[in-house]
């Protein structure tokens, strides 16, 4: 068992596979440092100077009671809150990571030769006899030159 395991681990395609979730960890952090860092602070500016990452509604209290002017002073409270800022700044960087992926796979395509939803080659109209060598419709059965089955 212990031998059919290694065997297992050290194909290939599981090494690919391992490579590919540690490549897409390393992505994710750089798309996540990309929204917090690039993209939301221009938004913000747009939106009269909006911090999505400090959005967020009050469910419940904390020890010291509210207003409270960030995320990070609701939670040293102890305050329950809904954080709808941060899902939205994970929401652009999924957007963001989905986009990529498919630029990816469309480059990688494109280098392929593959045509994205391409249609598939349609069936000939027409086939050649094997005994005769005369052209007979695809469908036909039997050869109207020399009558063989086809």
């Amino acid at each position: 068992m212990l031998k059919e395991f290694r065997e297992f681990a050290i194909k290939g395609n599981m090494i690919d596979m391992a490579v590919g979730i540690i490549i897409g960890g390393a992505f994710g952090t750089v798309v996540n440092t990309l929204v917090t860092d690039m993209i939301m602070p221009p938004i913000g500016l747009l939106l009269h100077g909006a911090d999505f990452s400090n959005l967020f509604i009050v469910i419940r209290e904390g020890v010291k009671g509210a207003p409270y002017l960030t995320l990070a002073d609701a939670k040293a409270s102890g305050a329950v809150t809904l954080n709808f800022g941060v899902f939205f700044n994970a929401l652009i960087g999924f957007l963001i990571v989905t986009f990529s992926v498919y630029l990816l796979v469309r480059g990688v395509n494109r280098i392929r030769g593959e045509k994205p939803d391409a249609p598939a080659p349609a069936a000939p109209a027409v086939k050649e006899c094997p005994y005769c060598c005369s052209t007979v419709p695809s469908k036909a059965v039997r050869c109207p030159a020399c009558t063989s089955q086809l």
